[in-house]
Order: structure tokens, then sequence, then C-alpha cells
């Protein structure tokens, strides 16, 4: 039986504040939602659950404020599984995420980092949880310079960093020399090497500065390129989408658990396909993440 891997997450958590319309408002447009939801997200919080879901022991360390949306997302972490003795509480406002939903399943998303923006080094405790796990997951939605502390302390200890570039932004050299699995999408992707038009092109340019890249491709599934390697390309699964938020969080968040588990990343990536699969058909982040036994059964059923 294969071990239960541990995984850590340094990152954000936020409430999302989720508006429904039909059509996106343009600049200076107003629209009439249909619908509207607060919901636990963050892309730190988010592939924390993803991770838990499927089958991982999850440790988050991150910040929520001294309030009631603190309060839930602690609470619905607690619920999923996540180990939250690290996720400190501070004397200001939880972060936020204002999302529109279109009638499409597309998003676009305006985040108000609040206590997020407080984790600017690791506390007493952090790096010895990083040194426990089998890998540690980062994103972009907290300092950068906590990001780094992180995946040096990762480096340190031989633990495998997986890190989502989100929000698209340049990354310091020491950032990408502590990296081991960089996970960008294609926009994001583009931003990094100024490649728009050819994920393998990019892909390649990424691969002079980390050793393993994923590029996400949305409908057309996944790239992987690794140096000495020949790259491979994963297909999605064609699905309607409902909501479209947080499937890049399960992907990350249950293709790192794969990965731990000692599966090649391909296998991985067609496991993590399955999930993201599920989830867009789902409304909601957190709330639309699978778990492993439906996984399987998506991807027994795919295969």
């Amino acid at each position: 039986m294969t071990p239960t891997p541990h995984i850590a997450v340094l990152g954000s958590a936020n409430m999302d504040l989720v508006a429904y319309v039909a059509k996106a408002p343009q600049r200076g447009e107003t629209v009439t939602g249909r619908e509207f939801r607060t919901a636990p997200g963050g892309k730190g919080a988010n592939q924390a659950v993803a991770a838990a879901r499927a089958g991982a022991t999850v440790s988050m360390i991150g910040a929520v404020g001294n309030d009631a949306y603190g309060t839930r997302l602690r609470a619905a972490l607690d619920h999923s599984g996540v180990d939250t003795d690290l996720l400190r509480t501070v004397e200001t406002t939880t972060g936020t995420a204002h999302i529109v939903v279109d009638d499409e399943g597309g998003n676009s998303i305006v985040v108000i980092p609040g206590a997020n923006g407080t984790l600017t080094a690791l506390a007493p405790g952090d790096e010895g949880l990083i040194a426990s796990a089998d890998a540690l997951l980062l994103q972009l939605e907290v300092p950068a310079e906590v990001v780094l502390a992180a995946a040096q302390a990762a480096r340190r200890h031989g633990v495998r960093t997986v890190l989502t570039p989100a929000p698209a932004q340049s990354l310091p050299p020491e950032l990408l020399a502590a990296t081991d699995l960089l996970l960008p999408n294609e926009h994001e992707a583009a931003a990094l090497t100024g490649i728009t038009d050819d994920p393998h092109a990019a892909a390649g340019a990424l691969l002079s500065q980390v050793p393993e890249v994923v590029i996400t491709l949305g409908s057309r599934g996944s790239l992987y390129a690794a140096r000495g390697a020949e790259p491979v390309t994963v297909p999605a699964r064609q699905v309607t989408a409902v909501d479209t938020t947080g499937a890049g969080d399960t992907f990350a968040g249950t293709l790192a658990v794969a990965v731990a588990e000692g599966n090649s990343v391909p296998d991985a990536l067609r496991w993590a396909s399955s999930a993201a699969a599920l989830s867009v058909q789902r409304a909601g982040a957190s709330a639309s993440m699978p778990y492993r036994t439906e996984i399987d059964g998506e991807a027994d059923r795919t295969s």
C-alpha cells in the first residue's frame, strides 16, 4: 500500500465573493447578476483542500484576519482535514477575492490581500513543518520574500517544491533556482518567457531555469517538459464547464499528491486532469473540488 504523502502548503487564504452573471461587464458598464455567494478560497487554501481531498496529509502555512471571514476560513480548512496549527490569525482583515463568473464558466477576479500581505517571513515552526513534508506547494498571492524563504527551506531539506506562478509576475532567479516543478498556465508561461503562441517553445525556455515544467492549456490539456526528455502532452477531458474558478488549484493539489505517491509526472497529470474535469462541472472553488474516490472513478472511466 502506498504511504500517505505529507503535503505542506504556504500561501493565501481568501474569502471568495462570487457574482454570477450572463455576461461580465465591460469597463464602465453595469449589469444585473442572477446570484451571489461567499465561499472559502485563496490559491493556497484551495490547493491545500484539493490535496487533502485527494488523499494526502496536508498542513497549511498562511494568515487570516481576526474577523468572521477568518474564522470561517479556518473552520473550512479544518473540515477538509487540513492541519491549521501554523495558520496565523493577525489583527487585520482577511483577504478577499471578488469574482465575476459568466454563463460560459469564465471568470475575472480582483484579489485584496488583507492578512495575506502580512506573511513576509517564516515563523517559528514553519521550516520544521516544511522539512517534514514530501512536497511543498507555493503560489504568488503572498509576499515574494516568504515564498522565496519557503522554497529555500524546502531545498535545504530535500523537499520537492511545486510553484504555481500566479498571479503572473517576474520571478527572481533565486526562487527559480529553488523550484523543482514550475506549474504555469499558458498565459503565465507567456508572461515569464515573452513567447506568446508556442507552449512548447515557452516550456523549453523555462527549462533553462527549472528542471521540470507543466504548462496547463485549459481545454487542450497540459504539456510536461523536463530536461533531457521529450515533452509529453496530456489531453483534457472534454466537459461542459459550469465554473472554472479553482480548477487550476484542483489540478495543482492533486498533481502534487500523485507525484508524491511515486507516480510518473505524465500519469500524475492524467489523474489531475480527471480531478480538474470534475471541478469545473460544479460551482465554487474549494466547494467544487472532488474527493479521491471520485477522482479514481473518473480516471478509471476515461482510461
